[in-house]
């Protein structure tokens, strides 16, 4: 048996850390010289430090982005644009994985795509986030589809959205979000996040789609 196959016996994830390749190759006298090995004939991608996928030759189902985007800052949640496309409420898509963090702004490019991450005061951060499965019992932090789209607003220029006027402009002309998909969101959580952050776009927002959807259960 190689030692590719050796690994990909004793870890089943395609997203993995230093750790665990040190523990797949405990059996060997020096396994930090055979990580460096495994790297340089692409068994294994550094994503950044202490954090791996496997190389397309060698990966048995694909990585999940969004766990991954989980592992290289934290804490954090996927969130902005790509939460917004990966609902469907967007129609672009949105390759950078973009993320929301209660820690500092921070960017990175790496050999699986570039990962953004955008500060969040802890009160505010900690409302609505949601558990996506990834599959073989893991599983990764998004935001609802409701604090995405809050989230998107929180980083936008604050003069820009003023009334409900400014507000629907931004919706549908500048993010173009699917008018339908505002009456698929829940009231109550947009006014929870709303009140979570008394920023008054964001609680424009939460009128706005409890006006169009109904009053919050």
């Amino acid at each position: 048996m190689t030692i590719e196959q050796q690994i990909r016996r004793k870890i089943s994830h395609e997203e993995l850390d230093y750790q665990a390749l040190l523990d797949a190759l405990s059996a060997y006298s020096r396994p930090r010289d055979k990580i460096t090995d495994l790297m340089r004939k692409g068994v294994v991608i550094r994503v950044k430090k202490g954090l791996y996928v496997f190389g397309p030759d060698y990966a048995q189902k694909p990585y999940s982005r969004e766990l991954l985007a989980n592992l290289i800052y934290g804490p954090s949640y996927v969130s902005l644009d790509y939460a917004l496309s990966y609902y469907g409420m967007i129609p672009e898509r949105v390759e950078t994985l973009t993320c929301v963090t209660s820690g500092k702004n921070r960017e990175f490019q790496t050999p699986v795509g570039r990962f953004t991450y955008r500060s969040a005061p802890l009160a505010y951060y900690r409302i609505g986030i949601d558990i996506v499965e990834a599959g073989d019992n893991r599983s990764s932090l998004m935001a609802t589809k409701e604090k995405a789209l809050a989230d998107r607003l929180w980083q936008s220029n604050a003069s820009v959205i003023r009334t409900v006027q400014d507000l629907e402009s931004y919706l549908f002309e500048h993010l173009r979000v699917d008018p339908g998909s505002l009456s698929r969101l829940i009231p109550a959580r947009m006014a929870e996040i709303a009140g979570s952050s008394q920023i008054p776009r964001l609680l424009l927002l939460s009128d706005y789609i409890i006006s169009r959807v109904g009053v919050p259960s």
